[in-house]
């Protein structure tokens, strides 16, 4: 049986594109619910529903910049940011060019290769089957500040559905919950350049 991690990210490098429904719980208990749009070779568009709902980013791998309508498409102001700005950049500092699920698949695969990876089961994710694995980091080792990650993979496309990530002292710093995911969706020559 093909290791499921490795799995995965070879799943992701053969996609062209994907959409999905991410909520994320912070810790405090801070919530976000993010439309999430991707498409090869990184293009990015979030569309936020809670908070700031209807506020818009898409970014331009071309150009390297975040365009950002704060009251959604064809409303002014349009702005625009490098993707490092704290402006769009989330409270826990992830920026929007390294947000994507090959961006994840390369930290919990970096993990790994620092810790071990253990088996926690199967279960069902908003009514898909999934696998559950714990990835443990060895002592003082941690990816983007993450000691631990517990993901749950789909078992048909191996595409993440839940993720987990505590630091190094055992607490959680967020769970994220991805739903309605779609792969290789045909987005038009317009959607991530409107």
């Amino acid at each position: 049986m093909a290791d499921p991690l490795d799995e995965a990210e070879a799943r992701f490098r053969a996609l062209n594109s994907y959409q999905v429904t991410v909520q994320s719980t912070a810790a405090d208990g801070e919530r976000q619910v993010i439309h999430y749009f991707y498409r090869k070779p990184g293009w990015v568009r979030m569309e936020f529903v809670q908070p700031h709902a209807g506020l818009v980013l898409i970014y331009d791998p071309a150009v390297r910049k975040v365009r950002l309508w704060p009251f959604g498409l064809n409303h002014r102001p349009t702005l625009t940011f490098a993707p490092d700005n704290p402006l769009v950049r989330s409270r826990s500092g992830q920026r929007i060019d390294r947000s994507d699920v090959g961006a994840l698949l390369a930290n919990l695969l970096q993990l790994r290769a620092r810790g071990r990876m253990t088996p926690l089961g199967d279960t069902e994710l908003a009514a898909q089957s999934a696998a559950g694995f714990d990835i443990l980091g060895d002592a003082g080792n941690a990816v983007a500040g993450v000691h631990r990650y517990r993901v749950w993979l789909a078992h048909d496309t191996r595409f993440p559905l839940k993720v987990e990530s505590f630091d190094a002292a055992g607490d959680l710093i967020e769970t994220v919950d991805m739903r309605d995911v779609e792969i290789d969706v045909r987005f038009s020559e317009r959607f991530f350049a409107p």
